[in-house]
């Protein structure tokens, strides 16, 4: 029964990253279960066992990227006790997400996500704010540890941690990917950090 269990979730996350692969490379308006179903190498009828309807599968897509999301911020402080170096990998690791996953920017801003469905609208805020805390908490470690400045707000500097990525973001997927959001990220990084180091 556990082995069942764990096929239906493995499944069906492979059925949300093909949903999600779908949406980066043809738009919202392509996404079919039909299309996800060829994309994993089942009949449409099949995706109907894990999943409800098309809404179910957009909703588990939201899932998803906030797995992603907060995965790579337990990625880059695992790798380093410092926090600053911590919030570094973790810039550098949320473009590299990006950049793998180009459908993230295009759900998280698309009205057709949430169009006429203010509960999906309220999960992605409730994904996008986890992960918010989430940075929020990395500054405060910093600070307990003497390494980032005590007199900045952690929310404030978490929200400003995002600004770093999401305009860079929409500029990437606006120029079919000419503007280097990685170089940016790395220079905006740079300006912030000097800006949060205790002096």
């Amino acid at each position: 029964m556990a082995t069942e269990k764990l096929d239906t979730e493995i499944r069906r996350e492979q059925i949300s990253e093909a949903a999600l692969n779908l949406i980066g490379s043809r738009g919202m308006k392509r996404l079919s279960i039909a299309g996800v179903a060829r994309r994993v190498g089942l009949v449409p009828s099949a995706i109907y066992r894990h999943f409800r309807s098309k809404d179910d599968l957009l909703d588990a897509v939201l899932d998803l990227i906030g797995g992603k999301l907060i995965e790579n911020v337990s990625s880059a402080c695992s790798k380093t006790s410092d926090s600053l170096e911590c919030l570094k990998l973790l810039v550098m690791g949320h473009v590299r997400l990006i950049r793998e996953n180009a459908a993230i920017p295009r759900v998280v801003f698309s009205d057709e996500v949430y169009g006429g469905n203010p509960t999906r609208k309220t999960k992605m805020h409730q994904i996008i704010s986890r992960y918010l805390a989430e940075v929020a908490r990395v500054v405060r470690q910093g600070q307990q540890k003497g390494l980032i400045r005590h007199d900045v707000d952690p929310e404030m500097i978490s929200v400003m941690f995002l600004g770093i990525i999401q305009p860079a973001a929409i500029l990437w997927r606006l120029s079919e990917e000419k503007f280097d959001v990685t170089k940016h990220a790395e220079k905006a990084w740079k300006f912030l950090s000097e800006a949060l180091k205790v002096a």
